[in-house]
């Protein structure tokens, strides 16, 4: 059986993105947006966002290299670490 690819690769980080964030806080978000201050609410929303996912990001990508394991594996692993 032959397996299916992405034709293209923006159009896999579109359908990513799209099922990670939702059509609701799509059609949402220019509301939030103008009820909060227009371009200021903007500047501290991609702040934080970028501060808070690149921080997981990294956090992430370090959990998974130090225990060379799937993520699964990597987060049952640092449970026993961490004595949880």
């Amino acid at each position: 059986m032959e397996r299916e690819v992405w034709n293209s690769k923006i159009g896999f980080w579109l359908a990513a993105t799209g099922s990670a964030m939702g059509l609701g806080n799509i059609w949402r978000f220019p509301y939030i947006t103008g009820v909060n201050g227009g371009a200021a609410f903007l500047l501290v929303y991609f702040v934080i966002v970028f501060t808070i996912g690149v921080s997981v990001m990294l956090a992430e990508f370090a959990i998974g290299r130090s225990s060379k394991l799937n993520p699964v594996g990597a987060f049952t692993k640092l449970k026993g670490v961490l004595g949880l």
